[in-house]
């Protein structure tokens, strides 16, 4: 088995523990925990010195209904329907309770030269989606307007700065430019989440940016 090279940062992780990183991210994060050994430890770790800390905090006072009306918003809510997990798929579970199911189950739509993507729903403060990019395929040199953090789930792909495999994960800013490639042999597909849109430097692929959401 492939050893996980291309890690989450420790700021990520505490701001995932935490709870304040927005949807989308917190889905990328979770979905890598799900696949690397090495952060859910790092992760756990950050979640018990959470704990200990909240043991330390104060108590704060209830209105005296505040149990009732928890009991209501538990009654009024109806049992979300999950799809069921298939361990041997190709997306760990946290995904495809997002897809509600494996790679079969997702609805691609074509960028063009044979890419695809499936936009997630998540909350409006970022977005996250799945990418399929055909082996050997080189996507569009580009920058980005904020950060985007990419998970590789099958296949793999190179740029300018490194290799990454299944369970890598990179970590762009608006001060990287690369040009990813799909390498040979199978698809790549990928989970990306970003809060800003990408910076494309070919004139094509900006004048299309609108229309495919990118």
């Amino acid at each position: 088995m492939r050893t996980i090279k291309h890690h989450l940062t420790e700021p990520l992780l505490i701001a995932y523990s935490a709870g304040t990183l927005p949807e989308a991210f917190s889905l990328v994060v979770a979905t890598h925990i799900s696949m690397c050994d090495d952060c859910r430890a790092q992760s756990e770790s950050l979640d018990a010195v959470g704990g200990a800390m909240l043991d330390k905090c104060g108590t704060a006072s209830l209105s005296d209904d505040a149990f009732a009306e928890t009991l209501a918003l538990i009654a009024g809510q109806h049992e979300e329907q999950r799809a069921p997990v298939h361990p041997a798929g190709v997306f760990p579970a946290p995904l495809q309770e997002y897809v509600g199911g494996d790679l079969d189950n997702v609805k691609w739509r074509g960028l063009g030269g044979g890419v695809r993507q499936a936009i997630l729903k998540t909350s409006r403060d970022a977005t996250v989606r799945l990418l399929r990019i055909p082996a050997g395929m080189a996507m569009p040199d580009h920058g980005h307007k904020g950060t985007e953090m990419t998970l590789v789930l099958k296949g793999a792909f190179r740029d300018e700065h490194d290799r990454f495999g299944r369970g890598d994960v990179e970590i762009a800013d608006e001060h990287i430019e690369h040009t990813p490639v799909a390498e040979e042999g199978e698809d790549c597909i990928c989970l990306a989440a970003s809060d800003g849109r990408m910076r494309f430097n070919a004139f094509i692929p900006r004048i299309a940016q609108p229309f495919l959401r990118i």
